[in-house]
């Protein structure tokens, strides 16, 4: 078989699959009604059905997408059989696109594509194809529907969702360890060739990561890859279509990948020893220093912990691991002492707490280091010998016993002396002293347990040489007791007897206290002074006793108080025995013993005269008191008559103004008389609030006469003041009231009348009419009143 044969038989092979790609044919029908084949089927009634015979035979068109060609691009053709070729025919298209993407030829059935279609937005098209009669507009066929599908052209490079990526990956981990998969798309078609089909490869990044072609996933391809040398890496990968063949189009994405930390690394002292000192009077929990190991890893990873394991100070100091800042702080535990020792080594360690099982090969993941501490010397204050004193002593000791000593020291390698004082703050009263050379403690005032059983005292023990630096030391002073005070009654006690009491009646039961203490405890005993015939005391042997009558009946008439002496007596050694008077009023009792009346005085009231009548009978008397002293108070009230006793009241009234001003001081300023008699003016004097520099002998101006106007008075003086030399040298404005020329009924202030000795006569007051009858009335009363006298 030739080639050509074979050719031959290939297109006629793929016409066969494809027998639409350039041309639809209608197959004429006889006519529009259905026909059957030669073939008959039976029916449910007997009768044959006829299978409808389709008048198109056609298939799908094929259309290349991204057509570049100027001219309309061909899809295929339609033709009926029932065409003739005389255009009788027309071809109608509708459907997707149709008259728009897709026309057809009207007479040939020629389609073409109007346009350049892209598969990627849409892959097929669904039109409908009929053949109708021009001049009747008939069909001739059937409508029937037929697909042009586009065919995919690698157009579209694969694309990746996210430009850039971010991963890690734990570093030290193994060859092929999975950082993380990237995916690209492609829009081709993924059913037609290869051009969605995408394979990757790793253009940056090797060879520390590769990436499998079919999947993405990107995985470590070097071993034991470290963070402390490196952290980051950048990673860009490439998906290409067609299968990666030469042609195909290709994206790319770049991925971060971090490495991320493992403890992989122990923790390491810089140091191999390390040198501290502290002063020795560094308080217990002083920090003295830090210690701090480093560590490659970061996080949790690098958390170390400390401790001291070895070494002559290990009760001497704790280590505290500083959580923020992975130090160790070193911080004394007990007092130091520079005389007792003056250097310490210590070994502590540093451990990491979280320690990875798989990379234990790489451990120990800890490290030790020496650290030598050294104890500064520092002058200390003096050292008792107790955290504190007590001391007991009787109250009844001598002045100027020594109740006990306080002994100090100087821990100091000089050992200085030691002076001791007592902190007088703890003993105001003075009550001891100290020997400020040997701290002996010793009484000053005489001692009383019962005013202050306790005595709280601070010692001060002071270096000579260094007077500044101090110790502290409590003194407890127990003052202990001695029967020194005598029994008394506990209260005091208001006894009476009835007078109807018969003998062996009790009548009062008494009881003692005292203010020792003794260490048995209160014991007293009671006992008459006397032999008394009216009463005894019976002791109850319970520190009380009883007080009993010793005879019939009692009578306040004769008798209405009885003193009875009663001794008090304690049993500690030495005894100790007051006597404690009790005073037994005699008084009026019911049947029942009640008392109702001690006085004697009672008797002479009459019988049926209680308590409570003289009660009333007394307030009766007050109050008749007050209301005598209320009316004489409002009788002496009446006679001040008011001298207004209303604002509508016109009558005459003289009212008084209670100022007086100042006084006749004020006239040496300046004498008001003068404006109204010139002729009484004196010599000149020297004002007395004003010093002149330098004194003048005085002016003697001449008198005005008596008619003279007062404003000429006025600028008489002005004109002397100023032409004055021994004037007040300053510049001042003296104001004079001018009241005008004189009125009709003259002055009526008595200004002038401290000038003037003679009389004035006011019966010319009774002339202005009733209402200065008042004024005439004081006036002209008081020149009779003179004259009378």
């Amino acid at each position: 078989m030739t080639t050509q044969h074979v050719f031959l038989l290939l297109l006629l092979w793929m016409w066969l699959l494809h027998p639409c790609h350039a041309e639809m044919l209608f197959r004429r029908t006889p006519d529009l009604r259905p026909k059957s084949f030669g073939g008959r089927a039976s029916g449910n009634d007997g009768k044959a059905v006829h299978r409808q015979k389709r008048g198109w035979m056609w298939n799908q068109f094929f259309l290349l997408e991204e057509y570049t060609g100027s001219d309309y691009q061909y899809v295929g053709k339609l033709h009926s059989d029932q065409d003739k070729g005389d255009g009788s025919l027309k071809y109608i298209l509708s459907g997707d696109g149709a008259g728009t993407l897709f026309i057809i030829d009207e007479k040939t059935g020629d389609i073409h594509a109007t346009r350049r279609i892209d598969r990627e937005e849409k892959a097929f098209y669904t039109l409908r194809a009929q053949a109708i009669n021009r001049r009747t507009l008939r069909p001739v066929e059937p409508e029937s529907e037929f697909v042009i599908k586009i065919h995919d052209i690698n157009d579209n490079e694969p694309t990746f969702p996210e430009e850039i990526y971010t991963a890690s990956v734990p570093e030290m981990s193994v060859v092929g360890t999975s950082v993380v998969q990237v995916t690209a798309t492609d829009a081709d078609d993924p059913s037609y060739g290869n051009s969605a089909r995408i394979i990757y490869s790793i253009l940056q990044g090797q060879p520390y990561f590769s990436v499998e072609p079919e999947t993405g996933i990107i995985r470590t391809a070097l071993p034991n890859m470290n963070r402390e040398n490196r952290e980051q890496y950048q990673v860009v990968i490439q998906a290409k279509d067609m299968g990666g063949q030469m042609g195909g189009l290709s994206g790319t994405t770049t991925v971060n990948i971090t490495l991320t930390d493992v403890n992989d690394n122990p923790p390491r002292f810089p140091q191999s020893t390390i040198h501290l000192r502290i002063p020795e009077s560094s308080p217990v929990g002083t920090a003295i220093g830090s210690v701090k190991a480093t560590d490659a890893d970061t996080g949790k990873n690098a958390e170390v912990e400390y401790k001291i394991i070895d070494g002559d100070g290990t009760d001497m100091f704790d280590i505290v691991t500083q959580k923020d800042t992975q130090e160790g702080i070193i911080t004394v535990r007990k007092p130091l002492d520079y005389e007792t020792r003056r250097l310490y080594t210590l070994k502590v360690e540093a451990e990491n707490t979280h320690v990875d099982p798989r990379f234990y090969y790489l451990g120990p993941f800890k490290d030790t280091t020496i650290v030598k501490i050294s104890v500064e010397d520092v002058d200390e204050p003096p050292v008792f010998s107790r955290s504190s004193y007590l001391f007991e002593v009787h109250e009844d000791i001598e002045l100027g016993t020594i109740i006990g000593t306080v002994m100090a020291r100087d821990p100091d390698s000089a050992s200085s002396p030691i002076r001791f004082s007592l902190d007088r703050h703890t003993d105001l009263d003075r009550i001891f002293n100290i020997h400020s050379g040997n701290g002996s403690i010793y009484t000053s005032k005489p001692l009383d347990r019962e005013i202050s059983q306790w005595h709280n005292l601070s010692v001060i023990a002071a270096e000579i040489n260094n007077p500044k630096d101090t110790t502290r030391v409590p003194v407890y002073v127990r003052i202990l007791d001695v029967n020194d005070n005598a029994p008394q009654f506990a209260v005091f006690y208001d006894t009476f007897v009835c007078e109807n009491a018969r003998a062996g009646q009790l009548i009062q039961t008494i009881s003692a206290v005292d203010k020792d203490d003794p260490l048995g405890g209160q014991k007293f005993f009671f006992s008459l002074a006397a032999v008394n015939p009216n009463f005894t005391v019976q002791d109850n042997e319970d520190n009380t006793a009883r007080i009993l009558t010793r005879r019939n009946g009692f009578s306040r008439h004769e008798i209405s108080t009885y003193l009875l002496p009663v001794v008090i007596s304690d049993n500690d050694y030495p005894i100790q025995s007051s006597t404690g008077t009790l005073t037994i009023r005699v008084c009026a009792c019911d049947s029942r013993g009640n008392m109702q009346s001690c006085n004697a005085e009672a008797l002479l009231l009459p019988a049926g005269l209680s308590t409570g009548a003289l009660v009333a009978i007394l307030l009766c008397i007050i109050i008749l008191l007050v209301i005598v002293v209320l009316f004489a108070a409002l009788k002496r009230q009446r006679k001040k008559e008011p001298l207004i006793l209303s604002k509508e009241d016109i009558r005459d009234n003289i009212v008084s103004y209670n100022d007086e001003g100042g006084g006749e001081e004020d006239t040496q300023a300046f004498d008001i008389g003068t404006l109204r008699n010139p002729a009484a003016i004196e010599d000149k004097k020297l004002r007395r609030d004003i010093i002149p520099e330098t004194l003048f002998v005085p002016r003697r101006t001449p008198s005005a006469p008596d008619n003279t106007d007062v404003r000429d008075f006025i600028n008489q003086r002005l004109k002397e003041h100023d032409t004055d030399p021994s004037a007040p040298p300053y510049d001042s404005l003296a104001t004079y009231a001018y009241e005008g020329n004189d009125s009709i009924a003259e002055s009526l202030s008595s200004l002038e009348s401290g000038t003037t000795e003679g009389d004035q006569n006011y019966d010319y007051l009774r002339e202005w009419g009733p209402r200065f009858n008042k004024l005439a009335e004081m006036y002209g009363g008081g020149e009779s009143d003179k004259d009378t006298s």
